[in-house]
């Protein structure tokens, strides 16, 4: 019957076309008698994310809880050179009265034999620092500062009032501008006088090496706070750092004999108010403010606000990231004008 030829003849086609896509697939070669293999399974490489330093994205062999610590430094003439900037994460520089500076230097990777000279702290300082969480170290202060550290939770340091077994002077060199600490006779300190040793470091972005800004060259930057204080930083290409100048001249390391440096460099204006005749200053801590962002010889323009514990930098309302290294923010009057405190090219 017609319908039984062509159901066969369909099923002889199938059958054939089955063979000949078997035919064409290749066969497993013979494995010699008594020489099995076991091929080994290759497992996925799991990548060890690298471990950085919180204020710096610094690569670092080990995580540190350690509490960060803050160190007031003098910057009178005759407090220079300074020991231990060289080995803070960040520096803050702001006006003291008599229009000179102070540093606030905060340390979290690294832990310098001798930090200083150490000098007093006021409410701003404090403010900061408190944005840190940080040990606070200081040879007392004004009286409002005081007032704050008394009345307030604080892991206090003062060497005045607090623990002066963490301090020394050193005969070289004239009082005021003479005291000085270690990082770890300070945190030995801090453990002798029941502070917690671990802290809420501040959280910053960090870009990597490699990725690109683009500004305004900013590679020569001056800073004027005051007729009696000045400031620089020159771009070194080969190095990709940031060489510190204070009054026009290299600004060297005591212990090193070597020039600052810094990755990047925040310069900003805040209001800036005269307490008393004393020239004692309030100083907006907050924001926000109008800055720039020197980084890689580029110069941003930004604003900033203090979020998060930390001066932070902006566009578009946008943190702006680090470079991983060290991080110098200096804090400028508003008045007359920014401009009249900062120039760059």
């Amino acid at each position: 019957m017609i319908y039984k030829k062509t159901a066969a003849l369909l099923l002889s086609v199938a059958l054939a076309a089955t063979a000949a896509g078997c035919s064409n697939q290749a066969e497993p070669p013979p494995v010699p008698a008594g020489n099995n293999q076991v091929v080994p399974v290759q497992k996925a490489q799991t990548q060890v994310p690298e471990i950085t330093a919180p204020l710096t994205g610094l690569p670092v062999e080990m995580q540190s809880t350690d509490r960060v610590v803050m160190v007031m430094i003098n910057n009178h003439s005759k407090a220079r050179p300074q020991s231990g900037l060289d080995q803070a994460d960040m520096v803050y520089e702001m006006l003291e009265e008599g229009l000179i500076t102070r540093f606030m230097a905060f340390y979290q990777s690294h832990s310098p034999e001798t930090v200083g000279p150490v000098r007093s702290i006021r409410p701003y300082n404090i403010e900061i620092g408190q944005g840190f969480d940080a040990i606070m170290s200081h040879a007392g202060g004004s009286v409002a500062a005081l007032s704050i550290i008394r009345n307030g939770n604080y892991a206090d340091m003062d060497e005045i009032y607090a623990y002066p077994k963490a301090y020394w002077r050193d005969k070289s060199r004239k009082a005021p501008h003479n005291l000085y600490t270690s990082i770890e006779k300070l945190r030995k300190g801090a453990s002798e006088k029941g502070y917690n040793l671990g802290g809420d470091v501040p959280v910053f972005s960090f870009m990597k090496e490699g990725d690109v800004v683009q500004g305004e060259p900013g590679t020569k930057i001056s800073v004027r706070y005051s007729k009696r204080n000045t400031a620089g930083y020159e771009y070194d290409p080969n190095t990709k750092q940031y060489m510190r100048l204070t009054a026009g001249k290299p600004h060297m390391d005591k212990e090193t004999g070597k020039q600052l440096t810094a990755t990047n460099v925040l310069v900003i204006a805040a209001q800036h108010r005269t307490l008393d005749g004393e020239g004692r200053l309030e100083i907006d801590t907050i924001g926000p403010g109008e800055g720039y962002l020197f980084q890689r010889g580029q110069a941003l323009k930004v604003t900033w606000e203090r979020r998060d514990g930390a001066i932070r930098a902006y566009q578009n309302g946008v943190e702006l990231p680090l470079y991983p290294g060290t991080t110098w923010v200096n804090v400028v009057p508003t008045t007359p004008s920014f401009a009249e405190h900062l120039t760059f090219e």
